[in-house]
């Protein structure tokens, strides 16, 4: 006979398995976990994800001195490195209205250069704290009225003596004397030279922006509408006499004129047409155009065709005051070319090291 078994062993038998199969679970958990970790260690620490970090932007402080005292003016503060000088002068105009940023002059030592307004403020920075010095440069005029109004005076100055005002000349003499030809010659030529000026200044040059005092204008219109007045006195005077040669000295200086007029503005059109396509990375070269020929031999040939036009205006009328200004125009437009020439060597020196200032091998 079978011996039958208990109930209770059975259950007892299925709860031993259920433990153990428990058991075996649980300790593949804890090897499979302690398998992960050693991977996660083998592999290095877990990198947080980058934290981004907001750009700072160093600001400047300006400060202004007054040149002569030393005082300080004021503080500009906040300064954009990305600021021009410009930016500071209207900054600075805020803070003191009464300096309009064109009167503005900035240097960045005692008697030292002044500082061109399209300078970057963040190239003379050597600390957060700029120091200049500040010039007062008085009443300013922009280039174009400059020009305007020294050219506008000589040109309507002659016509008033060309007319021959009774409150200039007598009357009584004028209407008895004839006029000779080359007195309406040297109005038309003379007209021509200041027009010409005029229009240029209209619709050739290019000006920056810049300013210049007011007291170089007076100057340059002292000068200008002075020699005028005495040119064109002599010229139209009733009792002028015509030139020594006659009509034979009086065509060939009037032709040499016309050229040298053609030449001038021929080289002002070349000049402002290479300056205004941005191509300043060679010196200037001649063109189809036999006017700009004289880029050959001189590095300043609008201040040759310049002192050309009164040398030959001198010629045609032989008046003596013609003949001191032609001089006096010849010394300043030298003296401007020498300078300019010089700004030419250090920049384009293998193409004029071997041309002249003004006029070939004299200058």
């Amino acid at each position: 006979m079978h011996r039958r078994q208990k109930p209770g062993a059975l259950e007892h038998k299925r709860d031993l398995a259920a433990h153990g199969g428990a058991l075996s679970m649980s300790h593949n958990d804890t090897r499979s976990f302690f398998n992960f970790s050693q991977l996660v260690l083998s592999a290095g620490h877990l990198k947080s994800p980058p934290v981004l970090k907001h750009s700072k932007i160093t600001y400047f402080e300006v400060e202004i001195l007054d040149m002569q005292s030393k005082k300080q003016i004021c503080i500009v503060d906040k300064v954009p490195p990305s600021s021009t000088l410009l930016d500071v002068k209207h900054k600075f105009h805020k803070a003191c209205p009464q300096w309009y940023p064109s009167r503005v002059g900035l240097q960045l030592e005692r008697n030292g250069p002044y500082l061109k307004d399209s300078i970057n403020i963040q190239s003379l920075a050597v600390s957060s704290i700029i120091t200049l010095y500040f010039t007062d440069l008085g009443q300013q005029v922009g280039w174009t009225t400059f020009f305007l109004t020294e050219y506008t005076g000589p040109l309507l100055i002659y016509l008033l003596f060309y007319i021959r005002l009774s409150t200039i000349y007598d009357q009584v003499e004028s209407t008895k004397n004839f006029r000779h030809p080359v007195v309406h010659l040297a109005c038309f030529c003379h007209c021509l030279h200041y027009i010409r000026h005029l229009l240029e200044t209209l619709f050739v040059h290019k000006f920056s922006g810049g300013h210049t005092p007011l007291k170089n204008m007076i100057k340059g219109c002292a000068f200008y509408w002075g020699f005028t007045s005495w040119i064109a006195y002599y010229i139209n005077h009733p009792r002028y006499t015509p030139p020594s040669f006659g009509h034979r000295q009086v065509s060939f200086a009037a032709l040499a004129f016309l050229m040298c007029e053609a030449g001038n503005h021929f080289i002002n059109v070349t000049l402002a047409h290479q300056n205004h396509s941005g191509s300043k990375a060679c010196f200037p070269s001649p063109t189809y155009n036999p006017f700009t020929w004289l880029f050959l031999l001189v590095s300043c040939p609008n201040y040759t065709y310049e002192v050309g036009s009164w040398i030959s205006f001198t010629v045609m009328t032989q008046t003596l005051p013609v003949g001191i200004f032609a001089f006096l125009m010849v010394i300043q437009m030298s003296l401007w070319a020498q300078k300019k020439h010089k700004l030419y060597l250090k920049r384009f020196y293998p193409e004029v090291r071997r041309k002249a200032a003004m006029i070939p091998i004299v200058f």
